[in-house]
This record gives structure tokens, sequence and C-alpha cells, in this order.
């Protein structure tokens, strides 16, 4: 499987071999589907917390005497039938984490990578590197047609390129390590660097 390599002002650069293992494959909604969501819910802060009646702020004094009232028998208002008092069964912070086998995490990725080549929105450059201006970058992104991009390069991302594409609506830049599936496929095209190209193979094999 080949393809163009380009520069950043859209001259061809040669072209590159796609391993077919990576980038051939027929992605499959259902494998996206459940990496995504295993990626979302470890993003998830887990942070949400009400109040139980003994972190409430009432008094712990009985409100009335237990018998004679001809109501109902009670303790204290922290009891989860006043207002004010406290929740029951609310919701504390946990980890909304769960499990998912590396293999099919890598699975995932393949399927990422080839759902962008299947629906041609994979493009490849020669090298992501810029001066650290953000203007040149940016006009450049605007010939290229790139509205919502995501550039993945080798090892390392280049100072400079991070530096100008951090000003620019749309543009993400990460290195091959942080490659993941919700990335790819929440960008409407995918910009591969030869290295970063070399580097999920190497990943991925």
């Amino acid at each position: 499987m080949k393809l163009d390599v380009i520069k950043l002002d859209g001259k061809k650069a040669g072209t590159v071999e796609l391993d077919e293992a990576l980038f051939g494959l027929e992605p499959r909604a259902d494998i996206l589907h459940r990496v995504v969501r295993w990626q979302r819910a470890r993003a998830q802060a887990g942070t949400h917390k009400v109040k139980t009646r003994s972190e409430t702020s009432y008094s712990g004094k009985k409100i009335y005497r237990q018998k004679g009232t001809g109501g109902a028998r009670h303790g204290d208002r922290n009891a989860p039938i006043f207002r004010g008092g406290g929740i029951y069964k609310g919701p504390t912070p946990r980890s909304h984490a769960h499990d998912l086998p590396k293999k099919f995490r890598k699975l995932g990725l393949r399927h990422a990578l080839s759902a962008k080549a299947r629906a041609g929105e994979l493009v490849v450059i020669e090298a992501a590197e810029a001066d650290g201006r953000t203007a040149p970058l940016a006009r450049a992104v605007k010939k290229l047609g790139w509205k919502r991009a995501l550039v993945i390069d080798g090892a390392a991302v280049d100072e400079g390129f991070a530096r100008a594409a951090r000003n620019i609506e749309g543009l993400d830049v990460l290195p091959s390590a942080g490659a993941n599936v919700y990335d790819i496929l929440r960008r409407d095209t995918l910009v591969l660097t030869k290295a970063g190209v070399e580097a999920l193979e190497a990943r991925l094999k």
C-alpha cells in the first residue's frame, strides 16, 4: 500500500510504503467503540460526592420525644427523609476505569489507522518542523486544507513545530507514543510524518 509523501508547502517528496496490517484492515465499529469507551472511562474524574447523614451540619440531638407526639419516631435532623439531611447511598469518589487487554488496545489503534486510510483522510508528510512562528504554519495548514487535524510525529515532536501549532485552532500534535484511537477518530485529517509511520509500525507489529 503506497501513499504520496508531501512537504508542508504542498510539494511532493516521494512515496512511502504502508503496512497492510496497520493501514489496510476492514475497520470494525465494535472494536473502535470498545477502545474509545475504555479511554473515556479512564479519563472520567469520578470526583462526584454527596454528604451522608454523618457529614451534614444539623445537630445530633433528638428532635422531639419518642412517644406521645402522634408523629413518626425520629432521631436527629440528619436523616435522609428530611430536607438538608444526608443522602442515602449517593455517589462517592471512585475510578470509572475498567480493564481492556493490551492486545485489544493495539488492535483498536490498527483499526483506527485503517479507518482513516480507507476514508482518504490520511496524509503523510516528510517532516513536521517549523521555526516556532505561528503565522507561516497557519498559512501552510490553511493552504493544505486541514481544518481539524492531528499530527503524529516520531519519538519526539519538534519543539519549534509544537510551539507554532499551539495557537492554531483545530491542530493537535502528538508523539507516536501518544497516538490513541479517540484522538485519531475525533479529527477530520490524520497527518503522519515519515518518522511517525516508522514509529507506529514498530510499536504495533
